[in-house]
């Protein structure tokens, strides 16, 4: 967990940097004049949102690759593990694969990352907008809590059958089952499994999301207030 612990910082900072310059740039005209305060269509939001997630995916899916070949080590010998720890993993991969290796499942992630991170700001701008005055900020902690945990609950509603199929494509090549591409990946697992295959792990996801979610977007805000603040003395 080392890995993912250490960049999750990075990714959520493409992720939500990108947001935030994505609707500042779609919402420019809507919000001219002194009314800077109007609430942004919500299509920018979705679209911007889409957008993050495109952005975020070239830092996402070598950190998300690693951690899944280290995850799903299944010796549990320190002696007969192929990898030894995430930068022993990344050689590895380089050296099987070349640089293209730290991009395997990258196309599930994409399918699953740029709809859902649309889907995440969504929620988010709809629960804080509807417990929040017109014209006004959202300033209360409890708001943005809600609004943070029903987002993370929605998205991962969405995202876990894409989650699974990109988990077992990064699986190729660290000892799983070959896969020749999303699709076939899909095909073979449902026949294999029946669809219930496609929404492994979402009871813990949901659960897992919310308490997350709530205080990643608390962060994000407080943080924004803070920055704001401080340059604007």
């Amino acid at each position: 967990m080392s890995f993912p612990v250490l960049s999750i910082a990075l990714s959520n900072a493409v992720a939500f940097g990108s947001y935030c310059n994505a609707l500042d740039y779609l919402t420019r005209s809507h919000r001219s004049g002194s009314d800077q305060n109007k609430r942004s269509p919500l299509t920018a939001v979705f679209i911007a949102g889409c957008f993050s997630g495109l952005a975020q995916l070239f830092v996402t899916a070598p950190i998300d690759l690693v951690k899944v070949r280290l995850q799903n080590q299944m010796e549990g010998r320190p002696g007969v593990n192929k990898y030894r720890g995430p930068t022993h993993c990344v050689a590895v991969i380089l050296r099987e694969d070349g640089v293209r290796g730290l991009f395997r499942g990258a196309w599930a992630l994409a399918l699953r990352d740029v709809p859902c991170y649309g889907l995440y700001f969504l929620p988010y701008e709809l629960i804080c907008r509807m417990m929040t005055e017109e014209g006004k900020q959202p300033g209360d902690w409890d708001a943005v809590l809600l609004a943070g945990g029903v987002a993370g609950v929605v998205t991962w509603a969405c995202a876990t059958p894409m989650d699974v199929v990109k988990a077992r494509l990064q699986m190729c090549g660290g000892g799983g089952r070959v896969y020749s591409g999303v699709l076939h990946c899909i095909t073979v697992s449902v026949c294999e499994e029946g669809v219930r295959v496609l929404f492994k792990g979402l009871l813990l996801n949901s659960i897992r999301a919310f308490p997350v979610n709530a205080v990643t977007f608390l962060s994000f805000d407080m943080l924004m207030r803070a920055m704001t603040d401080d340059s604007s003395l």
